[in-house]
């Protein structure tokens, strides 16, 4: 049975289940918040250590203004309300992305992981403003400056997931199937798992049956 380190979720579907179901993008959003809570309760049961989360792209900026102003609204009234309670269920929060967001939100960000950094039962990583193919150039830049040798270990020391285990599972919702500019790096020999629902309809046993179906297949890492 394979063990089960690192989830990866891309949760796609939240603006098109928004429009289908109450004829609103944003509140495909704020439903898609209540899927992400019983994901992470799960999570926990399923004693696993890490999630990540692909919870706003670099590509993402090109989104109407108003959608994105409710998106971080959504992520700032999370924190706000939500941040003590993972601190005393011993989660922490890591940022995975660049951020250059507002000196409000800035603050907040580094707020919620300076006061979770210690905690220790499950990692949320949230891949915000991320891109993979940025992350990769800053990295070269990085490993040049620094005069270091362009190494498969000096690349992985240098991402932003530099002290993450590479996921085990990535899932992906809404039908889709591509990974968006997520992980690339990290996802050489990453299980995935595209999933037909849109993220707000994703649920615990959908969740429960991808985990079952992962521990019983057979990973070779390119042996046979």
């Amino acid at each position: 049975m394979n063990p089960l380190n690192h989830v990866a979720i891309i949760m796609d579907g939240n603006g098109r289940w928004g429009l289908k179901n109450k004829k609103s993008r944003n509140e495909g959003h704020r439903a898609g918040l209540n899927t992400i809570e019983n994901i992470l309760k799960e999570t926990i049961k399923q004693k696993i250590k890490f999630i990540t989360l692909f919870t706003f792209s670099t590509e993402n900026w090109n989104r109407p203004k108003k959608e994105i102003k409710y998106l971080f609204n959504l992520l700032e009234n999370f924190l706000h309300n939500k941040i003590e309670n993972l601190n005393k269920k011993n989660i922490k929060l890591k940022i995975i992305g660049f951020k250059n967001f507002s000196p409000e939100l800035n603050k907040l960000l580094r707020k919620s992981e300076n006061l979770t950094a210690q905690n220790t039962k499950l990692q949320i990583n949230l891949a915000l403003n991320y891109g993979s193919k940025m992350e990769l150039i800053e990295t070269f830049k990085k490993l040049k400056k620094l005069k270091k040798k362009f190494t498969e270990k000096n690349v992985s020391k240098n991402l932003l997931t530099n002290e993450i285990p590479d996921p085990d599972l990535l899932i992906r919702t809404g039908n889709t199937k591509r990974l968006s500019n997520f992980l690339l790096w990290q996802l050489a020999y990453t299980e995935i798992h595209f999933e037909k629902k849109l993220w707000p309809d994703f649920n615990v046993i959908d969740y429960k049956k991808i985990i079952k179906k992962f521990k019983s297949t057979k990973r070779n890492f390119g042996k046979i």
